[in-house]
């Protein structure tokens, strides 16, 4: 179950205005790279390669819900979510897996989440763990296994990961804490950090919208 929250009629302040940006058209195995060496073949990852399509799908799927210009363009996404996850499973199923690559796995799995591939939330729990426990903390870690957490309905767990965040001056982590406090009906708290937030990042207006709305009482929960 994905929790939204509704503002009455400052709902698309929530979910974003419009996107009108296509999905790219992209070819997953090509971020496997293979060499010849005098030893033999030496297979690597192209990166940069995979940094573009998690880059896109960001763009498109990284909050809930996803936002496509098309039924194909998220299906395609879809398709390359469950590609590239089944092609890096190996690399990081293991304590041992590198964190650059569990940066990427984790969020590439969080977006499947998204888009309801089924697994991708296990995986994205694990390689956000993973990635804890060799980077306790990381700021921008802690605040992506946060906001996961919260975006899966999980405000309680989320909470310690994102303060940790907020604490080493992540500020995005405030909005995120707000979110989550608003998921239990704290509306004390939810409006302490949507205010951090604001001292933060004084030009996103959207969240002046949600102050407003709490203090107006303007303000709805749902879980769908």
């Amino acid at each position: 179950m994905k929790p939204s929250i509704v503002i009455l009629s400052l709902l698309l302040l929530f979910s974003g205005s419009s996107f009108a940006q296509d999905y790219g058209i992209y070819d997953p195995i090509k971020i496997l790279v293979v060499t010849e060496t005098s030893s033999g073949k030496k297979h690597n990852l192209d990166l940069k390669y995979l940094d573009q399509i998690i880059y896109d799908l960001s763009l498109h799927a990284k909050n809930y819900p996803p936002k496509f210009t098309s039924e194909s363009d998220k299906q395609r996404a879809t398709r390359d979510v469950k590609t590239l996850s089944g092609m890096l499973n190996a690399l990081v199923d293991t304590p041992q897996a590198s964190p650059e690559l569990l940066k990427r796995t984790s969020l590439l799995n969080s977006i499947g989440h998204n888009l309801d591939v089924s697994g991708a939330a296990q995986k994205a729990d694990r390689d956000f763990q993973n990635l804890l426990k060799q980077q306790p903390d990381n700021p921008t870690a802690n605040f992506a296994y946060g906001a996961f957490l919260g975006g899966s309905n999980q405000s309680d767990k989320a909470l310690p990961y994102l303060e940790r965040s907020a604490k080493a001056g992540y500020s995005d982590a405030y909005y995120a804490l707000g979110m989550a406090h608003l998921m239990q009906n704290n509306t004390e708290l939810a409006l302490e950090n949507f205010e951090s937030y604001k001292s933060h990042r004084p030009d996103d207006q959207s969240v002046e919208q949600i102050i407003i709305a709490i203090k107006s009482g303007n303000i709805q929960l749902h879980a769908k």
